[in-house]
């Protein structure tokens, strides 16, 4: 299969289309045949390796998780969303042929790829049909930060919210 990589921090050039292995489906995953993905801020910074504002020790932490001298992740890309091709020997919420939408944040990113495996209870839902696999992959980043933010303002039932720059 063919995925974006970087083996070292930098510019857009860094960016290689290589072929990789398919990978295979674990027990409780589904493997995603990614037919839309994004280019968030996050996939830039982490390309670059140009954080912003941080101090000794937050940069410090950043190349303990990220790596030191060349990233430990190589393939970028936080939302995805496509159609499942497979299926692991005990997922029980999806099927072959369902188009969802998810996040990699919390595996290891990888959605710049044709395919990626996700955990069945991992951030993952159906697509809805009225949204295009376009639209459905910006959804999840946008998604989870409107939603840490509803939540750290402890916003309650009946209240309002005005949402500014949306």
């Amino acid at each position: 299969m063919k995925a974006i990589v970087y083996t070292h921090y930098g510019p857009p050039e860094v960016l290689q289309l290589v072929d990789i292995p398919k990978p295979a489906p674990r027990d409780h995953e589904v493997l995603v045949k990614v037919l839309a993905t994004t280019v968030t801020i996050g996939d830039t910074i982490m390309r670059s390796f140009k954080l912003p504002n941080i101090s000794g020790w937050q940069k410090f932490m950043a190349r303990l998780i990220l790596g030191w001298r060349k990233p430990r992740r190589h393939i970028l890309g936080m939302e995805l969303a496509g159609g499942i091709e497979a299926i692991g020997r005990k997922v029980t919420r999806f099927k072959p042929g369902d188009a969802v939408f998810a996040s990699t944040y919390d595996v290891n990113f990888g959605a710049h790829a044709e395919y990626k495996c996700l955990p069945e209870n991992g951030v993952i839902a159906i697509k809805p049909t009225n949204l295009t696999f376009e639209e459905a992959a910006a959804i999840p980043g946008g998604g989870q930060t409107a939603w840490h933010c509803l939540q750290k303002g402890k916003i309650q039932p009946g209240q309002k919210i005005l949402i500014y720059g949306a």
